[in-house]
């Protein structure tokens, strides 16, 4: 499944599975709570990786941030 997020001024897409136990909605909020936390308070090299975001696909509890350069992708977990 597909949904769009906002996230700092850009749409981002992101994947899950209707496999999850949790609701869509609650899966998406916890993402985005915990992305505007990190853009916050995170390290400098999670900060470049959500600088430059172009997907998100959630994989159980984790989420894997994809970005423009490979190097950059990171996993977050949600929980």
């Amino acid at each position: 499944m597909k949904m769009l997020i906002s996230f700092q001024n850009k749409l981002v897409p992101v994947y899950f599975t209707t496999e999850s136990k949790q609701s869509v909605q609650k899966v998406l909020k916890l993402l985005c709570g915990t992305l505007e936390n990190k853009i916050q308070y995170g390290k400098r090299a999670l900060k470049k990786c959500l600088d430059s975001l172009i997907s998100i696909e959630i994989e159980g509890s984790e989420a894997i941030l994809h970005s423009k350069s490979e190097n950059d992708t990171l996993a977050l977990s949600l929980y």
